[in-house]
């Protein structure tokens, strides 16, 4: 994020400077990636499969180990704190949670069950447990009609759905949510980007979020990042990225011709000094 951007948002909740990926000790996957997350904003990750999305969400969320991954280089701040060394179960505490690409909700469980895990780094009443699942199922009424139905019969929408819903149980600051419209239909995408509007808005939770479909990224986050072989190659309001003539050209489908990758762009010729 340039200066003027910091300058108008000096409240930063999440700083990610220049680190690099290594996985197996030899695979470099990011390459200098930094980025920002103002407090209270959604902030988007774009670009496609493969581009270090998701190894940007774990790097943060710090489960990079256990996919022999290592930041090699750089550094991560959150509210300040460097937290590269914490545990996720430390940064779960903090406020950071991951919801996982492919939602990973426990199968065998029911929905509630499974919500009620979100809320194991917590430390409260019945009476607040009751309050913090009365909430998730005010943001997801369906979730509290199937409430008793174990999770492994659901949809894949409502799968997301529990998902966020047991991230939202743990009383987050900030959820760093991967690819939530990965297989699901149009309408339950609107939903579900709806939802997480809606919990920024009334609940202040601040969204770094992983996601390949460009076009409704852009409508509902506050600022953008696009990511191509482990570098950001553009960031900016999500508003001008969605009106910038590249970024409609290879991202929303509205092309003249064919092009190989994005750095094949006017854009990226004009700006390959500042990307240096």
């Amino acid at each position: 994020m340039n200066a003027t951007v910091q300058a108008e948002t000096p409240n930063i909740l999440l700083n990610v400077n220049g680190i690099e990926v290594i996985y197996n000790h030899v695979i470099l996957v990011l390459k200098g990636v930094s980025l920002c997350v103002p407090e209270g904003k959604i902030v988007a990750l774009l670009g496609a499969n493969g581009a270090g999305k998701t190894t940007t969400l774990r790097a943060v969320s710090n489960l990079l180990k256990a996919e022999r991954g290592d930041v090699t280089k750089g550094s991560i701040d959150y509210r300040g704190e460097r937290i590269e060394k914490l545990t996720p179960a430390d940064l779960v505490k903090r406020g950071v949670v991951q919801v996982m690409e492919g939602r990973h909700c426990f199968a065998h469980l029911t929905i509630e069950e499974n919500l009620l895990t979100g809320a194991y780094t917590r430390q409260i009443s019945r009476g607040e447990l009751t309050a913090s699942l009365d909430k998730v199922y005010q943001y997801f009424p369906r979730l509290k009609q199937r409430r008793g139905t174990q999770s492994g019969y659901t949809s894949g929408g409502e799968q997301q759905m529990t998902a966020i819903g047991r991230a939202l149980m743990a009383s987050p600051t900030m959820i760093l949510l991967d690819e939530p419209s990965m297989g699901l239909a149009p309408q339950i995408v609107e939903e579900i980007f709806e939802i997480v509007q809606d919990l920024n808005q009334r609940e202040q939770v601040s969204f770094l979020l992983a996601e390949q479909n460009t076009n409704i990224a852009l409508r509902y986050a506050d600022y953008g990042y696009i990511l191509e072989n482990g570098r950001v190659m553009m960031d900016g309001e999500a508003r001008e990225l969605a009106e910038n003539e590249d970024v409609k050209e290879f991202y929303l489908g509205v092309s003249s011709g064919e092009r190989k990758n994005f750095r094949d762009t006017k854009f990226y010729r004009r700006r390959k000094r500042w990307l240096a």
